[in-house]
């Protein structure tokens, strides 16, 4: 069994996931939305970097992230002459987290955008509405099946990731351990049992996550069908 102090790794990766989704929700749906109206040559670039963190190896993601936030990367060089850093924190599980949820996000937002029909939009703003209003009160509503998904997907991510967060926050217990680092060292260290544990815990959440969302698509398809 696992004890209290030895359940840490569960907040520590419920605290990082909550907040990695927080943020994605928010930049996933403005990057999606930019990339929806961009129109310039560079889109397809653009687009490939906004992905490229879902296909890159976790290790070459982290040493990336290491390049960045490193104590001479460009935006570590600028935290040390603060005197503070990143590497080896809280913050950097949630930096790892975020960057490797982003992508789930964009995509499934932009998909989401894609098919809604652009006449509902222009009649809203025929009516007088402005582009802010447009967006919240008329695309994201009509959007929101997708990022839902998306949303959930991300934090599922969040909660998995562990190469790229071991490069950059490291294995420091009751700071930056979260389940997946738990599980690997438990492995390591020969502890199956405890292991297994921490192996069910995500998958209960993973599946209590994903059951809810099909729950909810399957109760407004069939508001939906009511209306109808």
């Amino acid at each position: 069994m696992i004890s209290w102090q030895e359940g840490i790794p569960l907040w520590i990766s419920l605290k990082t996931a909550l907040t990695a989704t927080f943020i994605t929700f928010f930049l996933g749906i403005a990057a999606a939305r930019w990339m929806f109206n961009y129109r310039g040559k560079f889109k397809t670039l653009l687009d490939g970097l906004f992905i490229l963190p879902l296909v890159l190896p976790p290790t070459v993601l982290g040493f990336c992230l290491l390049l960045i936030f490193g104590k001479n990367g460009p935006i570590g060089s600028l935290l040390y002459k603060m005197g503070t850093t990143i590497i080896f924190s809280w913050t950097a599980t949630v930096v790892t987290a975020t960057v490797v949820a982003f992508p789930l996000m964009y995509q499934a937002a932009r998909a989401a955008f894609e098919q809604i029909e652009p006449n509902l939009e222009d009649a809203a703003r025929t009516l007088g509405a402005s582009e802010w209003a447009v967006f919240w009160k008329i695309t994201v509503p009509l959007a929101w099946p997708g990022i839902a998904a998306g949303t959930v997907l991300s934090f599922a991510r969040s909660l998995g990731e562990f190469g790229a967060t071991l490069m950059l926050a490291g294995n420091i217990p009751g700071k930056t351990q979260t389940i997946p680092i738990a599980i690997y060292f438990a492995v390591e260290a020969g502890q199956h049992d405890k292991a297994i544990v921490w192996v069910l815990i995500v998958m209960v959440i993973s599946l209590a996550m994903l059951y809810l969302l099909n729950l909810w698509k399957a109760r407004n398809k069939k508001q939906l069908g009511v209306r109808a």
